[in-house]
């Protein structure tokens, strides 16, 4: 039968829920012992991330917030040297050295005064804390070669060379080391004062010059080495006059970190030398060639560095130093990684004297190195090169600044003139530009 009672009819029961309450267990010691473990066990796992973080980090931090003295990619620059600005003051200061007897007066001072033992100690005193300071910028650099010995086995030999630091610059440092100390090197390790030893890498040779730039990475350098490591400042060689007061640095006694000092007995001014033209100091100093041995004023300033090249038997007890100054474009450039151009000559200006007799102004060819781009391309020993490039040379210095803005592997008009029978003939070649 049909329900007759509608939806409001019927009567709604209460409904009883069940509550229940959850009581927490009580930790037992085991649970305690395993969640104390577990806390030092992430504490240590986050310990190790800080560090490995630190570490990774640190380099970075310390180029954006320490700063340095370049950015990456900067080109390393070394200002140039005037001769001609040089000239001028020394004649002012000849001229003034005539109108007052100025050497006399010192002279005469000198025998008067009464030197002590304690005068002699004040005056090296002050050399030394000058080569004490200049030492933190000299390295030992290790030249790695496998040789075979008697029996055929290979054998390690280690050459040690000196070397100075001559620019700290887009997280390297550049050192300026002989050219023997990376010559057939099979690998290059550097040793600081300090001990530290890391790998050296070839950023350029000039063979020329006998000398050769070595690059290290300050990545691998620790921080409060770099801050004791400073570069040494290249000084003005043309500044320096006969009788001026020189210390040797890097290996004059034939091991690295010996020092010695000196005067400059005597400047040999316009000496011939491949594409240019350079000075010579000569020292009574004690100089190692072959270990590197480099000049530098009172000021702590390298003024040259030592060569066996200019050494004859009439200065076999003298030391030779080739002038900064005149290597100042090529170190530049080798310091950049990039190789100097070579031409392959040794010459010098047609003077006023030459021209009235008949001959052309010019650089005269006074030789011509074997298998050089001028000697490839036929210029002989006796020519003029009246031009190149296109542009007019009359003096050695127009010659070097033009070669100077050229690069290996451009190809040069030089235009000569050539000695006939009767008169001086013009020919033209073109000279592809070599790499020193």
């Amino acid at each position: 039968m049909p329900d007759n009672h509608g939806p409001d009819d019927r009567k709604t029961e209460p409904r009883r829920f069940i509550n229940e309450k959850i009581v927490k267990q009580p930790m037992s010691k085991e649970d305690m012992l395993k969640r104390v473990l577990g806390l030092i066990l992430t504490a240590v796992i986050f310990g190790f991330v800080a560090a490995v973080t630190f570490v990774i980090s640190r380099p970075v931090a310390e180029r954006l917030f320490l700063g340095e003295s370049s950015t990456p990619g900067t080109p390393v620059t070394i200002p140039k040297d005037d001769p001609e600005a040089m000239s001028s003051e020394s004649e002012t200061a000849t001229t003034a050295a005539e109108t007052e007897p100025i050497e006399e007066l010192l002279k005469s001072a000198m025998e008067k005064y009464p030197f002590s033992m304690e005068d002699y100690n004040t005056l090296y005193g002050n050399l030394k804390a000058v080569v004490q300071k200049a030492d933190k910028g000299i390295v030992t650099v290790h030249s790695v070669k496998t040789q075979k010995d008697w029996f055929n086995n290979p054998v390690e030999n280690s050459g040690l060379f000196a070397g100075v630091i001559i620019s700290a610059a887009n997280q390297e440092l550049l050192v300026l080391t002989p050219d023997g100390a990376v010559e057939d090197a099979e690998a290059i390790r550097v040793a600081f004062s300090d001990g530290t030893e890391v790998q050296g890498t070839i950023k350029q040779t000039d063979k020329l010059s006998g000398m050769a730039i070595v690059s290290v990475s300050t990545e691998g350098l620790g921080r409060t080495l770099l801050e004791e490591v400073k570069a040494l400042e290249l000084g003005n060689s043309y500044s320096v006059k006969q009788g001026d007061p020189v210390i040797a640095i890097g290996g004059p006694a034939g091991m690295v970190h010996s020092s010695g000092y000196g005067f400059i007995s005597y400047i040999t001014k316009n000496v011939q030398v491949t594409d240019g033209m350079t000075r010579i100091l000569y020292s009574d100093v004690k100089g190692n060639a072959g270990t590197g041995t480099f000049l530098m004023n009172t000021s702590g300033q390298i003024i040259g560095w030592v060569t066996d090249d200019y050494k004859n038997e009439g200065n076999q007890d003298m030391t030779a130093a080739m002038a900064i100054s005149d290597y100042k474009t090529i170190l530049e450039k080798m310091s950049n990684g990039a190789a100097f151009p070579y031409f392959g000559i040794k010459g010098q200006e047609v003077s006023a004297a030459m021209n009235s007799s008949g001959m052309p102004l010019g650089v005269y060819v006074v030789d011509v190195n074997a298998d050089s781009p001028a000697y490839n391309a036929g210029i002989q020993c006796g020519d003029i090169i009246t031009s190149l490039g296109e542009k007019k040379i009359v003096t050695m210095k127009d010659f070097q600044v033009i070669l100077e803005k050229s690069s290996p592997g451009q190809v040069i008009p030089v235009t000569v003139s050539r000695s006939g029978r009767e008169e001086y003939k013009e020919i033209k070649f073109q000279v592809t530009i070599g790499a020193r």
